[in-house]
């Protein structure tokens, strides 16, 4: 069945003022135009929706059942309307940010918090898990945004843009930086790695990888901030972006000068190609693009 809408939005409006006049000047159209409107929709419906009185109209007893159905409708139509407004306007709505626990932890923050303070109505959710999994939930729809390292062969499917770069070093006390005669032994037989599939470990492996390099870390761990903690009480050297290290730098923990540089890491946004940003995830493109 097609329905014409326009047909019933104008008897919404006549039903409404009880009169065909006052109709026609709310929705700005010509008296007879909505007179043929109404007949129109009574032909269509097959009875009589009004009856004509000296002070307007009033409606059948078929007409108000009809009534009450589109008087239902339009409530909801309205509603939607205000609803998406308020979506559009961040009044309310979420966001869901995929980042595997460190760069949530060392990266995600200072934008998070600029975000809530200009929409503190919207609900954030963050998913932690390795990238490989965001990736999926990325694709899928589950997240509308990711936070990510930019790999060399990007997905199809997204759309990358970086953000900020790290740049991976190793770092001990000064126990440590005393015996840097030989660096390369000293990182043999005292490297503290984070443990694979971290972003820092893949990077590293990638370096051995293309220098034909091997490596026996003496520790293995999954938490960026346990390494840094293990480095600062002197159980070996740590690899970890300088980035992360803030006021611990050149205080508790000092660069292991090394022959050798690490290609420096991209990190930046990914959003799925096939699909819309929602309006919250635009906002936060924003916030991130400044």
């Amino acid at each position: 069945m097609n329905i014409n809408f326009e047909l019933y939005k104008v008897f919404y409006q006549v039903a409404k003022e009880k009169s065909i006049t006052k109709g026609a000047n709310k929705l700005m159209i010509s008296q007879p135009a909505v007179t043929q409107s109404i007949k129109t929709l009574e032909d269509e419906l097959g009875g009589k929706l009004f009856i004509r009185t000296p002070k307007g109209v009033i409606l059948t007893h078929e007409g108000e059942e009809l009534f009450n159905y589109i008087n239902e409708g339009m409530n909801y139509f309205i509603n939607g309307t205000n609803k998406f407004t308020s979506l559009k306007n961040l009044e309310e709505g979420i966001l869901n940010i995929g980042s595997t626990t460190t760069i949530s932890s060392y990266l995600l923050m200072p934008y998070l918090k600029k975000f809530h303070q200009k929409y503190p109505n919207v609900e954030i959710i963050i998913t932690n898990d390795v990238t490989e999994n965001l990736i999926k939930n990325l694709i899928n729809g589950s997240l509308d945004i990711i936070i990510t390292a930019i790999p060399n062969e990007v997905n199809n499917s997204i759309t990358y843009k970086q953000i900020t770069t790290l740049h991976d070093i190793f770092v001990g006390t000064k126990e440590y930086n005393k015996k840097i005669n030989d660096p390369l032994e000293l990182l043999q037989k005292n490297l503290l790695l984070p443990k694979y599939p971290s972003i820092t470990r893949i990077n590293f492996n990638e370096y051995l990888k293309n220098n034909n390099l091997t490596c026996e870390p003496k520790m293995e761990v999954v938490s960026h901030n346990l390494l840094i903690n293990l480095a600062e009480n002197s159980f070996g050297i740590a690899l970890v972006p300088k980035e992360y290290l803030s006021d611990k730098l050149n205080k508790t923990l000092f660069e292991i000068k090394t022959p050798f540089k690490i290609s420096p890491r991209k990190i930046g946004y990914a959003i799925s190609k096939t699909s819309i940003p929602t309006f919250t995830a635009s906002k936060f493109i924003d916030i991130l693009n400044q």
